[in-house]
């Protein structure tokens, strides 16, 4: 917890100073209160006494009560400010960071989770700093201050109101033991619920078209319950509390004018004011520690489940990043040249290879393409030349240079990347392929409708409404796959990079569109280099080279043609697709 006052710039703590003080001079405003009350009664019951004296009492104790609120509105407003603040920088601290996880960081926290730490989490601890920054200081000063002010007065209600205190202690402990360990479980059924909804509407098409409406809906309802149970059982515990606290306040106040009532009716003439007037005195003191105890119970209340909620935050700032930063610039001898050498790799929870001693270099201008059958971890092959994973073993080496020692921002400006499954951001046409920054200018509009015309898209687009500012909804679902990945294709043409990587991203592809992309493309990138996954043969049937894999090794490194005659797997993964006379002709 105490980490987060970490994310406390200057501003913040000078606040934080100003908040204190006032805090403290507002404390002692209303602990002067009951001294003038002492004041009013002891002046009621003297003789002789004047109307303006009472009266200028009475006026001391407005000015206490209005400078009092004035206190209170003015830390209220800066604690406002301060937990507004600290929560704006700790959601940016946090998207920052997880911007630079890798996946394996991604796939460590889930990413309902991340979501739900940077909303629920965060909102957690700017409760506590709005709510519970004041009663954090306010309650110490005012139950010691009171405290102080009431030790002499008596012992039996001193005794009183201490055995008040204990009770109210022994409450909030006993409900903290039962009632802390279950706020984490609280966060993890929030990440769950979050999951869940999530899944539910990413999933949306398939869940209707296989009549699982019900099942999700009785999923949901299982988590649901599970999280609103656990809610109602931590509520029903701290509802004890105000029940107890009631009780105390009136029982203690009963106590004083009882135990009161006794000493003066024992008291001699003069000692009958003092003890009375004492006794007012008492019961103002004894409520400003019940009060101040009660503000306590009250952060106790919220404290646990922020300090759950700053633990979990904390993991993700603290989280170390796999994919560390190089110190090379882009600037390098070669030019769109990418060498594996003796590459193996495996996920960093897994026990075996994916990937085995892969070895082989593409040159500027160069086409080489990927092929085996599915598992063959083609795609993770192709992954790591971005650095989305790091390889286990062996060097990944682009224009010469290893690509861990690049920073990661100049290696991915040499790249241009075409995922497996397309993905497109909320936005236009135009924003969605000129997306990014690749270290040069924004694409203009010229470049963009040249970029979607290589790509065949100019036919789709200009048939939308506003065409080019034409809007795309969050995951492109108001356009086709095929749609999406010729979009897809345009953002990458727009970078004009010197490495192409496409995952897989003609599979939405008709074979016409295919081919006519395809050759429109190779006139374009003719010098720049092409890294290709694909499934189709005749999507790669005319690359420089093709390397097959199969269960993670490659079995075969060559042209079409040689691979036919050499290599056994290409050989029955083209025949699969066309006929013999095809594959001589092609």
């Amino acid at each position: 917890m105490l980490k987060m006052f970490k994310n406390f710039t200057k501003k913040d703590w000078l606040m934080i100073i100003i908040s204190f003080g006032l805090i403290v001079f507002q404390v002692w405003l209303d602990l002067k209160l009951p001294d003038y009350m002492s004041n009013i009664t002891r002046l009621i019951q003297t003789d002789n006494s004047m109307m303006i004296e009472i009266l200028k009492q009475g006026g001391y104790m407005l000015l206490c009560a209005l400078g009092s609120l004035i206190s209170a509105v003015i830390v209220g407003y800066l604690t406002s400010n301060l937990s507004a603040n600290f929560s704006l920088n700790l959601r940016n601290k946090i998207f920052k960071k997880v911007s630079k996880f890798g996946m394996e960081e991604i796939k460590k926290f889930e990413t309902s989770s991340l979501i739900t730490r940077t909303t629920n989490d965060v909102t957690q601890l700017e409760m506590f700093i709005a709510m519970g920054l004041q009663m954090l200081i306010k309650a110490p000063i005012m139950a010691f201050w009171a405290v102080s002010k009431i030790l002499n007065k008596s012992v039996e209600w001193s005794l009183l109101t201490g055995a008040g205190v204990v009770i109210l202690l022994l409450t909030v402990g006993t409900l903290l033991i039962i009632v802390f360990p279950r706020f984490e479980k609280v966060q993890k059924l929030i990440d769950k619920v979050n999951s869940v909804t999530r899944e539910n509407l990413t999933g949306i098409r398939v869940i209707r078209a296989f009549n699982a409406e019900k099942f999700e809906q009785d999923r949901f309802e299982d988590v649901n319950n599970n999280l609103t149970n656990m809610q109602l059982f931590n509520q029903k515990c701290f509802s004890i509390l105000n029940p107890i606290m009631n009780l105390v306040m009136h029982f203690l106040t009963l106590g004083i004018y009882f135990i009161g009532a006794t000493l003066i009716n024992k008291a001699g003439m003069f000692d009958k004011i003092t003890l009375f007037s004492n006794m007012v005195v008492f019961s103002s003191y004894g409520m400003q520690v019940i009060a101040a105890f009660l503000m306590l119970a009250m952060i106790f209340m919220i404290l646990p489940r922020a300090q759950v909620s700053a633990r979990r935050i904390n993991e993700v700032l603290d989280s170390d990043i796999a994919i560390k930063d190089g110190t090379m610039d882009g600037d390098t001898k070669e030019i769109g040249t990418v060498e594996f050498k003796n590459v193996s790799f495996k996920y960093p929870d897994a026990d075996e290879y994916l990937l085995k001693n892969i070895s082989f270099k593409v040159n500027k201008g160069e086409t080489i393409a990927f092929i085996g059958s599915t598992g063959s971890g083609k795609s993770t092959l192709i992954n790591l030349v971005p650095r989305f994973y790091d390889a286990t073993d062996g060097e990944i080496l682009v224009d010469g240079i290893n690509v861990r020692d690049y920073k990661n921002e100049s290696l991915h400006n040499k790249i241009g990347y075409v995922p497996q499954k397309a993905v497109m951001f909320t936005g236009t046409v135009k924003s969605n392929v000129g997306y990014g920054d690749n270290g040069k200018e924004k694409p203009s509009l010229k470049k963009i409708k040249e970029a979607i015309d290589i790509a065949q898209g100019t036919d789709f687009v200009t048939k939308m409404e506003d065409t080019y500012d034409a809007h795309i909804s969050r995951g492109g679902t108001n356009v086709s796959g095929g749609q999406k990945q010729r979009l897809a294709i345009a953002r990458a043409i727009a970078r004009n990079p010197e490495i192409y990587i496409f995952d897989d991203s003609f599979s939405a592809l008709d074979y016409k569109t295919d081919s006519t992309l395809r050759k429109s493309l190779k006139k374009y990138t003719k010098d720049a280099t092409s890294m290709i996954v694909a499934q189709r043969i005749g999507t790669i049937i005319s690359a420089d080279k093709i390397v097959v894999l199969d269960k993670g090794e490659c079995v075969g490194i060559g042209t079409h043609k040689e691979l036919l005659k050499n290599c056994e797997v290409y050989k029955e993964i083209a025949l699969s697709q066309l006929s013999k006379e095809e594959l001589e002709n092609a």
